[in-house]
């Protein structure tokens, strides 16, 4: 019996369960989400091909894919098969279809309620592990005029410059701003300092004649809007 002393490459593979082969033949959408991770790592281990060993990854994550692109590159790597080169790229490969999706939601033309500003942000914060607060510029007609990363921090806060906020607003001729930010642990719930940042940033508009239109928390399922919930 021939030693299996190496790992299962996708070229050792029967025709039929190569995806490589099955995405050109049939189409990307033939293809499982295992099957796409497999592409990407290669190979597997001298125990279980690259889609098995892909298909126990997505198991430990419940085969939820924003999960998986939440797990670090010393997470991923203790499965066995997976060294720093496969880890990076599935981090990458899953990035760049993180950044797909972002590119794909367009500017609304008008922000007419708090689930407007939700599902533009959503897909820029809601699954962050660290927080981002991110400000929507509008005019009169509450068009927006330009989304914007004002701040990146950690876990659990992040630092914010009111004349970073209000430089942008005059420079793109904004009249109201939306000012929102991400909660990592899914909490919902406003902090002080959520409260006392809102207000500060109130204050420093209205000099301007620049109004604080609402602010959110995000998560990757929901939100908190201060301006439905009267407390703005």
């Amino acid at each position: 019996m021939k030693e299996l002393n190496s790992s299962f490459s996708i070229k050792e593979w029967s025709e039929n369960d190569r995806p490589r082969e099955k995405l050109i033949a049939k189409g990307k959408n033939t293809l499982t989400d295992a099957e796409i991770i497999a592409i990407l790592i290669g190979s597997g281990n001298r125990e279980e091909s690259a889609v098995a060993l892909s298909k126990r990854i997505l198991s430990s994550v419940n085969h939820k894919i924003d999960a998986l692109g939440k797990l670090s590159i010393k997470q991923l790597m203790k499965f066995k098969g997976i060294g720093e080169a496969k880890a990076i790229a599935i981090i990458a490969g899953l990035e760049l279809g993180r950044r797909r999706r972002e590119e794909g939601v367009e500017i609304v033309p008008k922000i007419t309620c708090s689930k407007d500003v939700f599902d533009l942000l959503r897909p820029v914060i809601g699954d962050l592990d660290h927080e981002e607060f991110w400000v929507l510029y509008l005019n009169n007609a509450n068009k927006v005029l330009q989304k914007k990363q004002v701040s990146v921090g950690g876990k659990t806060g992040t630092l914010v410059d009111a004349r970073i906020v209000y430089r942008s607003a005059l420079e793109y001729g904004a009249t109201g701003i939306i000012i929102a930010h991400n909660h990592p642990s899914g909490s919902l719930l406003p902090s002080k300092s959520d409260k006392d940042l809102t207000q500060k940033l109130k204050q420093a508009g209205a000099s301007l004649d620049i109004n604080v239109l609402d602010h959110l928390i995000v998560t990757e399922k929901s939100y908190f809007s201060f301006a439905d919930e009267s407390i703005l």
